[in-house]
């Protein structure tokens, strides 16, 4: 019988290694969000979740560490966006199972380890992957994939080093290479602004308020 996956076999990853485009190439991570730096306030909802936690930034080191946990850059040197993220994490990891969180989402679901790793355990698959309820221009409710939040083990590191030595960058076309369950954040008591990301400061004031 499968070992049943905990929270201490589970690294939580904080993806802040973004340019910050579309907020005018801010340090995205280190925008005030309620008080504290968006990223922080990534990690503190992250931490209570998994075993253990560390950030993926590029720049401002410094004022990342200063959040507490291990901070990493990219291995990769193009600015090659999530999926970079997602390599230094399987390279950094030190338990079985990594989970990815992206910093501009901070409403995300406060139990997204132990749903991701109960999806998980119970379909015998590779990677677990969330999606979440997403309201499109017409007013239409509907579940929507979230690549960058991700449960994965580290032993999937071979395959990504091979996937991105080859060029590739996009989450989506890696993990169709290995047997995906998707996992849906669908569930009365489940916030509908969970996975609304910010992409400008305009979007991050409104998820402040």
């Amino acid at each position: 019988m499968t070992q049943r996956i905990s929270a201490q076999d589970i690294t939580g990853l904080v993806l802040a290694g973004g340019r910050g485009s579309r907020m005018g190439g801010v340090d995205k991570g280190l925008q005030n969000f309620q008080g504290l730096p968006l990223a922080l306030h990534t990690l503190m909802r992250l931490s209570p979740q998994v075993g253990e936690t560390m950030l993926n930034a590029n720049r401002n080191l410094a004022a990342y560490e200063a959040f507490g946990a291990p901070v990493w850059p990219d291995t990769l040197s193009d600015h090659a966006g999530p999926l970079a993220g997602f390599l230094t994490g399987l390279e950094r990891c030190e338990t079985p199972y990594l989970l990815t969180v992206p910093c501009d989402t901070p409403w995300f679901p406060t139990d997204l380890a132990e749903r991701m790793a109960q999806a998980l355990n119970d379909a015998s698959q590779t990677i677990a992957m969330a999606s979440g309820l997403e309201t499109d221009a017409n007013g239409q409710t509907q579940l929507r994939t979230q690549p960058v939040f991700c449960l994965m083990p580290v032993s999937l590191l071979e395959s990504l080093v091979r996937f991105t030595q080859g060029g590739g960058r996009k989450i989506d076309l890696w993990t169709a290479q290995h047997p995906t369950v998707l996992v849906p954040f669908n569930q009365a008591h489940d916030d509908p602004r969970a996975f609304a990301n910010a992409n400008t400061l305009a979007e991050l004031q409104r998820l402040s308020s």
